[in-house]
Parts: C-alpha cells; structure tokens; sequence
C-alpha cells in the first residue's frame, strides 16, 4: 500500500489522482496504524521548512518515519518541501530536519552568479540533467524536464546522492537518492508526462 502522509501540506489528492491514472491505489492519511503498514511513502509539502517538520512532529510521525525508513528501509518519495524535510537543516528555519541525507536546505536569494539575479521563487518548467543511473528515472521521455516552485534548494555534503541537476543561474540539485530514499525538488504531479512516469517508477519499485 502507497501512503501519502497528509501533515496538512502539498497536493495530496493531485497525487493520489495520478497515481490512480498509473494503476496504483493509495491511502492518503497520518494515522500512524495506517503508516505503519505502508509499503511505500509519499512525503509531499508545500510551504516553510520549520511548519513541516513542526506538523510532523505535533502528529507524532518522526519516530515511525524513521523506523519505517531507516530501519524497515521503506521506499519513501520527498516532493518538494518533503524532499528539503529529508534533509539536515535549512536556511528556512531553525529546527532539525529528518536528517535522512547529509544535507542542507539553501537560499536562492543572494546565491545568483553576478549578473544573472532571477526571480524568487523560481516558479517554472526546467530542464533536468541526470548524475548516475537510478531506477526512478528510468524510461522518462526525452529531455526529460519538471515543474518546480521554490525559493530554496537542497545542497548535498554527498556527490553519489545527487541523482538530479538543474539550472537556475546555476547548476543545483534537484533531486537525491541514497537507498530507498528519494527526493525531488519538483512537482511530478504538476510535470505531465515525465511526472506520470517517474511516479511510476516509483510505484513500481
């Protein structure tokens, strides 16, 4: 069963719409009974880094995430402000992330090459270029390109983890994977084709 955690952020029923489309039932909840039985986890989000992980810890699901992810190694899908909740920190706020991979949440604003300052949030269709093989990815179409809205983006302490690229006046991140663990900077239930796709590949794993 694919669970989406529903902390009170993302698009939850756009996934749970598409994944329909796929062939793929899932439950969208935050019971932790419910959690508890999940054969996959969507961690979707949109907003401020500090609310996410503060609603996650107030529902009491940090505990059972990370038994289910860290220990039952549990595929698990971040979407946006999810994926930048898997991470150590962020310039966003104060409090710990989940700390799944070795990372840091970033600013755009202040960060842009001279000369080429842009709007914040980057709110767009971006290309992607892909860092090493993964079944996640596997079959996109070609010049594969997602949906993004953001005004911060993951730095990764780990090279092998980066699974994406993008640019935004710079090259950055946009999506890591280490194990079961995946996490993307844009929205692939926003992203069409190459979204319909890499969320079957997900559901398939």
């Amino acid at each position: 069963m694919i669970v989406i955690i529903d902390y009170g952020l993302g698009n939850l029923g756009s996934i749970k719409n598409m994944l329909r489309k796929i062939g793929y039932n899932s439950e969208i909840s935050s019971e932790t009974k419910i959690v508890d039985q999940a054969s996959k986890i969507i961690l979707p989000g949109v907003g401020s880094f500090d609310t996410g992980m503060s609603k996650l810890n107030d529902l009491g699901l940090v505990p059972l995430l990370n038994k289910k992810v860290n220990d039952e190694k549990t595929p698990v899908l971040g979407i946006c402000l999810g994926a930048q909740l898997m991470c150590q920190s962020s310039e966003e706020g104060e409090l710990n992330g989940l700390g799944w991979f070795d990372a840091k949440v970033l600013a755009f604003k202040g960060r842009f090459d001279s000369g080429k300052e842009l709007p914040v949030p980057n709110m767009g269709w971006l290309d992607v270029a892909v860092k090493k093989e993964n079944v996640l990815i596997g079959n996109l179409p070609l010049n594969p390109r997602f949906y993004f809205v953001h005004s911060y983006f993951m730095a990764s302490n780990q090279t092998e983890d980066i699974l994406l690229s993008s640019n935004y006046s710079f090259d950055y991140t946009s999506a890591l994977h280490k194990e079961n663990i995946y996490g993307v900077q844009f929205h692939p239930e926003k992203s069409h084709k190459y979204g319909f796709q890499l969320l079957k590949n997900f559901a398939e794993i």
